[in-house]
């Protein structure tokens, strides 16, 4: 990680303590291709406690998955989208 990157990611870690109180459910929402192995990954990364909302758009292209999770703190929303990352085609909200 660049000094930016480290700089962007300490003023989101303050914005995030300055909204929540930990532990707390957080909310993530990502857009995937519409390919079984997307979202079993995802599930794999939250594990079996999230609850998962998916919805297929309209052409069947591609899924909006909506998880919430209880998390610890901004660490664990960090690591959370880097796992998710990796996920071919994914698009991170």
């Amino acid at each position: 990680m660049t000094p930016q990157d480290d700089e962007k990611r300490e003023q989101l870690r303050q914005q995030l303590n300055d909204t929540h109180t930990w532990p707390c459910v957080f909310k993530f929402k990502f857009i995937v291709p519409a390919k079984p192995e997307n979202e079993a990954s995802l599930r794999a990364i939250f594990g079996t406690k999230a609850a998962f909302q998916v919805r297929e758009s309209s052409k069947g292209n591609y899924r909006a998955v909506t998880v919430d999770e209880k998390v610890a703190g901004p660490d664990d929303i960090f690591a959370r989208y880097e796992a998710a990352s990796k996920i071919p085609g994914i698009f991170s909200l």
